[in-house]
């Protein structure tokens, strides 16, 4: 190196590591204490060390290329070097405090009255009509225009999330605090990620409910746009604690067309008149496979997704919109095997293009307090 080159100064690094964020927490690292030290050579090398949440972190790789990255841009850096440490229990402990306060026990950002987050569960009367597939490809888009975007696996015994949105990383615990994965920008969090190999859950009730709070309560979501819950078939045990454990929660119903269906599904959003939840609308998955002659086959019957819309329109008192009719696509199946969602891989497919109007449908209303519970006691009471 010549006389005349300019090596960073301390400060200089810093500053740069100002632009690196935690992978799992998305705030920059100079901000959570995760910056150990930081020396400069004078042979232009800089070593910079870095405490991990945990040791077993998994995107540690990560987090060491965009350190190096960012610090090598700085003029007169020949190299950087960086060394990793481990957090300690009480820089765990405060780490957890800067981010979720000082509570004694949790609390579910999402019931809180000054939450923005809007939160969708996705409902269905009965199994096999895609209600996984739906979730996976509303979040994917969502992410894709830019919100932030959660997905709880509510489905605790038939949980499939994970898999379809190709999260394959385990959560990470920080003190009491769990770390999502994430998966196509979207954070995600599911039982499965918890349990060896394809084991089944065998729980009751109370357990369900423990499990949903947990992942509600004790998961580190940030500061979300959308949270998307993919509840299991029917009207049981989930559907009663999401009502209780969020009472601002909005429902999805999906459906198919065929009429038996329907009826099934209509009961699933009718819940939300004993919940006093608000029906974000109805969406009709497999609603007819084009033929290379640009025949429809309406292989499941025609206008379910209309006939649940309407019927709860009718009992609830206000419009329940039918948000799009997806039409089959066998490559749905495939890129969600693949952990790909379709609206990804082929985002002009009839499909996708339907999934991503419902999506931005669902993300471009107003945030107001139409259909959410009011703590107001009438005169005279």
């Amino acid at each position: 190196m010549t006389s005349t080159q300019q090596l960073p100064s301390v400060d200089d690094v810093r500053s740069a590591l100002k632009s690196v964020q935690d992978p799992e927490i998305r705030k920059p690292i100079t901000d959570l204490g995760m910056v150990k030290d930081v020396a400069v050579g004078d042979d232009g090398v800089v070593t910079v060390g870095i405490y991990l949440t945990v040791a077993g972190c998994p995107l540690k790789a990560t987090l060491t290329n965009d350190t190096k990255e960012a610090v090598s841009k700085l003029p007169g850096v020949v190299d950087v070097r960086v060394e990793l440490d481990v957090m300690s229990d009480e820089q765990r402990t405060e780490l957890r405090k800067s981010l979720r306060g000082d509570q004694a026990e949790p609390v579910i950002p999402f019931a809180q009255p000054g939450s923005m987050t809007r939160v969708y569960c996705v409902a269905s009367g009965k199994g096999g009509v895609g209600k996984s597939s739906v979730t996976v490809n509303l979040a994917a888009a969502m992410a894709a225009r830019g919100l932030s975007v959660g997905v709880v696996d509510a489905d605790i015994y038939g949980h499939s999330i994970p898999r379809m949105l190709g999260a394959r990383e385990k959560p990470t615990k920080v003190d009491t605090m769990i770390m999502p994965p994430q998966s196509h920008g979207v954070k995600v969090i599911s039982i499965g990620m918890f349990t060896p190999g394809n084991t089944p859950v065998v729980w009751r009730g109370p357990m369900l409910h423990r499990a949903l709070q947990q992942f509600l309560a004790d998961v580190f979501w940030g500061d979300l746009d959308i949270l998307l819950l993919d509840l299991p078939p029917g009207t049981g045990d989930i559907a009663i604690s999401v009502a209780q454990l969020i009472p601002n929660a909005e429902i999805l119903v999906v459906t198919t067309p065929q009429q038996a269906a329907a009826e099934v599904a209509e009961r699933a959003g009718a819940i939300a008149l004993q919940t006093r939840q608000r029906v974000a609308g109805v969406i009709e998955n497999m609603s007819w496979l084009e033929t290379p002659s640009g025949e429809r086959m309406e292989i499941f019957g025609a206008g379910g997704g209309e006939t649940v819309a309407s019927s709860l329109s009718k009992s609830i008192g206000s419009e329940v919109p039918l948000l799009g009719q997806i039409p089959m696509d066998p490559r749905m199946v495939a890129q969600g095997d693949a952990g790909e969602p379709l609206v990804l891989t082929e985002p002009e497919a009839p499909a996708s293009v339907v999934l991503r109007d419902a999506a931005k449908k669902l993300t471009v209303k107003a945030r107001g307090l139409a259909g959410m519970m009011l703590n107001v006691t009438p005169a005279g009471r």
